[in-house]
């Protein structure tokens, strides 16, 4: 068998490439996939390098949120309450001020890995200090920086540049003195950081002088656990004291967690290229197995037996795989590169991890790929050993009509799998309030269970090819005449044949239709809901993108916004986080820990608000120490208006007041909760505005009087609206290039089951010539044809979107997915699919041309109408003699065998 199957590869070389390319590019694409989860992980979980590294003890002022390694601590500590105590060496201040750093080219830098950036004090002590400067110096004036080498490469800056560096309040160039590495690497746990001198952070940060928010303590000699408790029963309940080794060690399980999550999340993209990768390969494989139908019946009747059978096309597969994989393990760098791409134009950085060469990277894709082919050749082989032997003896390749129940008891076996995915969307509608977490683990539950019964409709396609193709035939017949009639014929007696190319073209259409379905429906509803908000006429927004969103502004923007003539209200909306301590989280069960509930809140000044949002429910002026909150995360946490909370911000915990409850339609705005500016200085005074909202004065003007300040923009309201909303949807590019390039695979799988379908009916095609049929008329026959796969692919894809689109709504409940195609969309589609096939059926048709115009011309030249009438009862006399051959050879081979 493997000589055989050695032979057979040889000689059908030509075929097999098309197979072949295509599991290269499926192989590739789960190649590709795979490498940009490890890379991801990489960025993410491999820069673990600390700027505690040197450090012994952490002494934080206040404390510190449990749940957040990275959170600044909320109070302060004095230098001088720690130094000089028994078993202190060395002691130095620290302070984290978020920033945003801005490259050579102005743009925003990316800090790896959805990471932050920091302005952060030099340590001058060099026992404590980490940092080791790969070039330059120190800084040591106000206005000089050290930057790590991550900001330095990713934003094309070296030694002696200017860094435009944005902080809470206002925007500073700062000159670049040194570049430094931590541990060996690029950035830290944390991020990027901008190193400054004390003074120079210690302002920024607010800070009374002498004071931190945390100081790093080197011990001078004993345990470093015993110098902890020490410090701590020494300095009160003031301060928070930790051991720097529990910092990093929270950090990293942090990163680990961060890594896990992302993995996860790309292994759901990654789930699509694993799910067309084999759907095409199997297509184009059992394409190939149909077309060797005489040949294997052939080695049937010659004595080999089911089992030999199968293995043969198991050698077949495994050579393929093995091929298949060496070259999509190759093709995968280059589609993780633009993936990576893709991801930094959403503003999640990786490119700080280089590409993987480990076992994983390499030896799991190719062990994939070996997998893909041999799943998708099972069923291929299973269907060539139960070919008989008098098939060898048929000259053309018409298919048995089968049994009907095998077929429809398996599409109703997938159908029940996709019910698991589906069943799922009851349990989280139960567990998770309402909230972008339901949502999202709702969506992934339906699209996964809609990807499931795509694969159960590809089953069930042979069953529609009959109607369909009797519809085209007739049309066809009208159009065509004979040559649409034999289309008709050609089209009902292989059903199977239409169905390949139908599921591939099925596929391609599904995923961009339900994309474009999602994408209109989303767009749409933020550009009503906006427009329905937002009352300003102008917003003032930064030009670049960061892991957050878009880059923030300083917050004095607004007062220089207001000074414009004509301007009647500018209002800056700040945002940050924090984290609901008081009424606690409920617990999912009771053996776990309830999961921390952080809130999104906006501040904004109250005397300008109401000439820039128009926001729902009844909102009051409100009041230093007041928060609103939305009626989703009031019912979701069970909180009633006048309720007393406890949440903690930046600057530790704040009691508020529940003061009204509203509701932002457009999510861009306050998607949770409101305050006032009084309040947010409270929470957090280093929180930065997102956007700067204005009513009256003119777009000139007002980009006259920031034409110094760079990274701004202004904007009309449909632009902010646009701007925002790209922001709110960031990680679209991402799942755009997953579906192009699975889409490109989907309609390479059908171009090849197409051409491979060709191919088959070499000697039905060279008859055609023989008898006298036109170049015409035979690639008249092909197109009817791909009119049938068109209409079969279209209908079933776009059925599969519209139901896609309407469970995500029914599941999800959200206003922004609702099924509300355009009709230009279903008219785009189905055109787009007809040019696609059109296309993709050209080359075939002159394949088919050239096999039969050696014999198509006589010396009298072809009668077309006749010959093709000659030719049906011809082809039909033939059929009937073959079955009585095989009726009579098959008696008596049931006599030989019979003992």
């Amino acid at each position: 068998m493997w000589l055989i199957a050695r032979r057979s590869f040889a000689e059908s070389w030509t075929r097999l490439a098309a197979t072949l390319l295509a599991a290269v590019f499926s192989i590739g694409l789960i190649a590709g996939a795979l490498q940009f989860t490890l890379r991801a992980q990489e960025a993410v979980s491999g820069s673990d390098a600390s700027e505690y590294s040197r450090a012994d003890v952490l002494v934080q002022g206040g404390s510190a949120d449990p749940d957040d390694p990275y959170s600044p601590p909320d109070g302060r500590v004095a230098l001088g309450a720690v130094a000089g105590r028994p078993g202190v060496a060395a002691v130095a201040g620290d302070a984290t001020v978020p920033v945003t750093a801005s490259g050579s080219d102005g743009k925003p830098i990316l800090p790896p890995a959805g990471a932050g950036t920091a302005l952060r004090p030099w340590t001058a002590d060099g026992s404590l200090n980490p940092y080791r400067l790969e070039s330059g110096r120190a800084p040591a004036a106000d206005g000089e920086v050290a930057v790590t080498r991550h900001v330095a490469r990713a934003g094309g800056l070296d030694v002696g540049d200017t860094l435009k560096v944005l902080l809470p309040r206002q925007g500073r160039d700062m000159k670049i003195v040194g570049v430094v590495t931590v541990q060996g690497h690029s950035a830290v746990a944390s991020g990027d950081l901008v190193l400054a001198p004390s003074g120079t952070v210690a302002r920024a940060a607010g800070l009374p002088a002498g004071t931190w928010q945390s100081v790093w303590v080197k011990a001078s000699g004993g345990t470093v656990s015993g110098l902890r408790a020490a410090l701590a029963r020494d300095l009160g309940k003031g301060v928070t004291v930790r051991t720097a080794a529990e910092v990093r060690h929270a950090q990293s399980a942090d990163l680990q967690g961060a890594g896990a999550s992302i993995g996860g999340a790309i292994g759901m993209l990654s789930s699509v290229a694993v799910f067309v990768g084999l759907f095409v390969v199997a297509n184009t494989f059992g394409t190939l197995v149909r077309q060797r139908t005489r040949r294997l019946a052939l080695l049937s009747a010659i004595g080999a037996t089911p089992r030999q059978i199968k293995r043969l096309i198991r050698f077949e597969a495994l050579a393929l795989g093995v091929v298949a994989s060496a070259g999509g393990v190759a093709l995968g760098f280059p589609i993780s590169a633009l993936l990576t791409h893709l991801f930094a134009q959403d503003g999640f950085d990786i490119s700080a991890a280089d590409a993987q060469y480990g076992w994983v990277a390499l030896a799991a894709p190719a062990a994939a790929g070996v997998l893909v082919t041999q799943l998708a050749a099972r069923r291929a082989a299973r269907r060539a050993a139960k070919i008989s032997p008098m098939q060898a003896l048929r000259t053309a390749s018409t298919e048995t009509a089968g049994r009907r129940w095998p077929r429809v008891l398996g599409a109703l076996a997938v159908f029940a799998c996709a019910w698991l995915f589906f069943g799922g969307v009851f349990g989280i509608r139960s567990e998770e309030p309402p909230g972008p977490e339901r949502t999202a683990g709702t969506s992934a539950m339906v699209l996964l269970g809609c990807m499931t019964t795509v694969a159960a409709l590809a089953v069930l396609a042979p069953f529609f090819v009959g109607p369909l193709g009797g519809l085209v035939g007739r049309i066809g017949t009208a159009v065509s005449g004979e040559a649409g009639r034999l289309a008709r014929a050609t089209i009902t007696r292989s059903p199977r044949r239409v169905s390949s190319a139908a599921s591939s073209l099925m596929l391609g259409v599904a995923l961009v239709a339900s994309t474009a379905m999602i994408v209109l429906s989303v767009d749409a509803r933020f550009n009503e809901t906006g427009r329905e908000v937002m009352r300003a006429d102008h917003a003032i927004t930064g030009t670049g993108m960061t892991s957050n969103g878009q880059a923030p502004l300083p917050r004095d923007a607004a007062g220089k916004a207001a000074a414009v003539p004509g301007v009647s209200a500018a209002a800056a909306l700040t945002m940050s986080q924090v984290k609901l301590v008081s009424p606690p989280p409920g617990r999912p069960s009771p053996e776990e820990d309830p999961e921390p509930v952080y809130l999104t809140v906006t501040g904004a000044d109250q005397r300008a608000m109401p000439s820039v949002l128009k926001l729902g429910g009844h909102l009051p002026h409100l009041g230093d120490g007041q928060v609103a909150l939305t009626s989703t995360v009031m019912k979701g946490q069970k909180i009633k208006k006048g309720q007393r909370i406890v949440v903690r911000g930046a600057r530790g915990r704040v009691a508020l007041t529940v003061a009204a409850a509203y509701h932002d339609p457009s999510h861009l705005f306050a998607d949770q909760a409101l305050v006032s500016d009084a309040t947010m200085d409270r929470l957090d005074p280093t929180a930065a505005a997102q956007v700067v909202l204005v009513r009256g004065g003119t777009e000139r003007a007002l980009s006259r009087a920031f034409a110094d300040a760079p990274g701004l923009r202004v904007v009309d309201g449909a632009g902010y609206v646009k701007a925002a909303s790209d922001a709110m949807t960031k990680g679209m590019s991402v799942i755009y290039g997953f579906i192009l390039m699975a889409l490109v695979l989907a309609l390479f799988g059908m171009a090849t089951t197409v051409s491979m379908s060709v191919g088959e009916r070499t000697r039905e095609f060279g008859l055609l010539g023989a008898v006298g049929a036109t170049a015409a008329q035979i690639r008249s026959i092909v197109r009817w044809e791909a009119a049938t796969v068109v209409l079969l692919g279209s209908l079933l894809g776009l059925g599969t979107a519209l139901g896609t689109v309407t469970l995500l709504h029914i599941a999800t409940g959200s206003s922004f997915l609702v099924p509300n195609a355009p009709w230009w969309l279903f008219a785009t589609v189905i055109t787009g699919a007809a040019a696609v096939t059109l296309a993709t059926s050209a080359l075939p048709a002159r394949r088919a041309v050239s096999i039969a115009s050696p014999l198509a011309s006589g010396p009298g030249g072809p009668q077309p109408e006749k010959t093709l009438r000659s030719l049906a009862s011809l082809r039909l006399a033939l059929r009937l003699a073959a079955r009585s051959v095989s009726r009579r050879l098959e008696t008596g081979f049931a006599r030989d065998r019979t003992p």
